[in-house]
């Protein structure tokens, strides 16, 4: 990676872009500043097509507009993170600014501001870089560094919202009157120029209404995770086609063949894949991946594939390493696989949001009950939890741009709330029996099952957006021998 020069940037400080301590140049000639000024190409881009989903973030910035009038509305993207000394995490704008924008840039802040008929919206970003002080070329985030942003006029044809310089924006807030809520949390400069202006009570009440606004996804949202969700299907194609590559290394070849499908066919993963072999199927956020992977072993891989829009699939399928369930991996698993289906049976407008949970957790007491593992009746174990000590979690939640989205949402919006169509939910019951765990016979031990898949509701029930990937056993045993051969 080059490392010539300092990452500091002309609106971070008023003193010349400086070259890094160690850098090998001593410092930059008259001559060559002047020479770096000029020879450049209009690169300009006209005409340019609005994105793909103007029409509805408009149509979100209208809703906003209307639950708070007569206040300003500010919402920050959020700015780069340092990872080490001076580079960064890949930067992911905040899900509130490109929920309303469509813009990833980092330090771009939507602003409403209050008129007479609602709001004047307005993006503010930083425009391209400067040719003329030479940040273009001398600043760790110029363009020669980091690449082309566009230019402010750009942005308005791509995003239908009039743009300003970012970096004029502290001093309009600091001397900006009335009511103002900001989105707390992303953007430090935003908050501190607004420090006397807004509370944390007010602030909460704008994360809560775009928390609950994207419960109900419109057709560009389900489209968009239906493209996660298909994408994520073939990852796991790619996965069981090297399931013998991953026994010659480890987990993390099943996370990288993954982590590949992800960045050719979208933006990134949308979270820490799970490649959870063995007993590590029982740690539910097993994210090392750093475990060996054997033959007679299960595997659990929870993963999915996020779009360039943000919107991420999260499916989980629990697949026997060689190809082939033994006896008591497939009795553990078609009791996960029953408890899924009754949750999935529950997923319909007007039904209550914990409907498909409660369901989903009968059918495992059950069968804990059946193999003599707690003492029923059934409706006892549901009562004192006592299922929990092998299911341990909640049997689904929100799906959307944040893999648990809408999480700021009111409980009575959403865990205490009615289904309604155009949402989507995860429904993933599971069983784990952990390798020290001795109340259960030995042969359970070790074995952990998870089955997820993402549900839109529909106006008849629902309709399974990853159903293009086996459940039921016999399938899955099928499914990986056509691909393994």
């Amino acid at each position: 990676m080059a490392d010539e020069l300092t990452p500091e940037t002309p609106e971070e400080s008023e003193e010349p872009i400086k070259q890094r301590k160690n850098g090998l140049y001593p410092g930059v000639s008259d001559e060559l500043a002047e020479n770096m000024k000029s020879g450049w190409a209009d690169t300009e881009l006209r005409d340019l097509e609005p994105i793909a989903q103007a029409a509805q973030t408009a149509a979100r910035r209208a809703a906003l507009s209307a639950r708070f009038p007569g206040e300003r509305l500010v919402i920050p993207a959020g700015n780069l993170k340092t990872r080490s000394n001076d580079t960064e995490y890949a930067f992911r704008a905040s899900v509130e600014y490109a929920y309303l924008t469509g813009n990833q840039t980092e330090d771009g802040v939507l602003v409403l501001e209050p008129v007479a008929d609602g709001h004047k919206a307005t993006i503010y970003l930083l425009p391209r870089s400067d040719r003329e002080n030479g940040e273009f070329w001398l600043s760790g985030q110029g363009e020669l560094w980091v690449g082309r942003r566009h230019s402010l006029g750009e942005a308005e044809q791509l995003y239908g919202i009039p743009a300003s310089d970012v970096r004029e924006l502290a001093d309009r807030l600091r001397e900006a009157t009335g009511p103002v809520r900001v989105v707390r949390g992303y953007d430090a400069g935003v908050e501190a120029a607004l420090t006397d202006k807004v509370t944390a009570e007010r602030d909460a009440e704008l994360r809560v209404f775009l928390s609950e606004a994207r419960l109900v996804k419109d057709e560009f949202e389900v489209g968009e995770l239906q493209k996660a969700v298909d994408s994520t299907v073939r990852g796991f194609e790619d996965v069981v086609k090297v399931l013998d590559r991953a026994e010659a290394t480890s987990e993390r070849y099943i996370e990288g063949t993954f982590f590949l499908r992800a960045r050719v066919e979208g933006n990134d993963v949308g979270y820490g894949t799970i490649a959870a072999a063995g007993p590590h199927a029982c740690t539910l956020h097993w994210v090392r991946n750093d475990g060996p992977v054997r033959s007679g072993d299960l595997l659990l891989l929870d993963a999915g594939v996020e779009t360039h829009t943000y919107y991420t699939a999260d499916v989980t399928r629990t697949l026997p390493v060689d190809g082939r369930f033994t006896e008591i991996q497939k009795k553990i698993y078609d009791a996960v696989y029953e408890a899924q289906e009754a949750g999935i049976a529950a997923v319909k407008p007007g039904a209550k949001y914990r409907d498909f949970h409660d369901a989903a957790q009968h059918v495992l007491a059950e069968r804990l009950v059946e193999w003599g593992l707690v003492e029923g009746p059934v409706e006892r174990v549901l009562e004192l939890g006592l299922q929990r000590r092998w299911t341990l979690h909640g049997t689904g939640h929100m799906l959307g741009m944040d893999v648990h989205d809408c999480a700021a949402a009111r409980v009575e919006s959403y865990v205490d709330g009615t289904l309604e169509p155009g949402m989507v939910l995860t429904v993933e019951p599971g069983l784990y029996f952990q390798a020290d765990d001795l109340t259960v016979p030995a042969e359970y031990r070790g074995i952990g099952v998870r089955i997820e898949d993402d549900i839109l509701v529909t106006r008849d029930g629902n309709r399974n957006l990853s159903a293009a990937l086996p459940r039921r056993s016999d399938e899955v045993e099928s499914w990986m021998a056509s691909l393994t051969g």
